[in-house]
């Protein structure tokens, strides 16, 4: 496993990327700094990194997860409910492929969604 730094303002969270496909695009494409949106608990961003949706993908998500989604070549950060969740599960807009993981607690978050930028670097 790979590890990463997301950092959004002063908050700087440990991550790490699988071994999967997706995640090694991912990390060659690192590092990565942009604007982000917010869709309930989960911040996602378009990367520069094209791939398909793996046979493991998952609906269904926990808090601290970092999943792709294809259909907007967008990274996502998990940290609570999105606006199709239901109680006691995550769902993301579509199946992603997961890539790795926040090993910190994620819902920090939360408290910097009011930043511009995030960056997310390896170690």
């Amino acid at each position: 496993m790979r590890q990463i730094k997301i950092i959004l303002g002063d908050l700087v969270l440990d991550a790490h990327l699988n071994d999967g496909p997706t995640a090694q695009k991912v990390w060659e494409a690192l590092p990565i700094e942009t604007s982000f949106n917010t869709w309930g608990d989960e911040i996602y961003f378009s990367i520069p990194v094209k791939a398909e949706l793996e046979k493991d993908a998952q609906e269904v998500v926990e808090s601290g997860d970092l999943g792709y989604w294809p259909s907007g070549n967008a990274l996502c950060i998990f940290f609570g409910l999105t606006p199709i969740s239901t109680e006691g599960e995550i769902r993301p807009a579509g199946a992603v492929n997961m890539i790795g993981r926040v090993t910190g607690d994620a819902t920090k978050l939360k408290e910097r969604l009011s930043q511009k930028l995030i960056r997310v670097e390896g170690e």
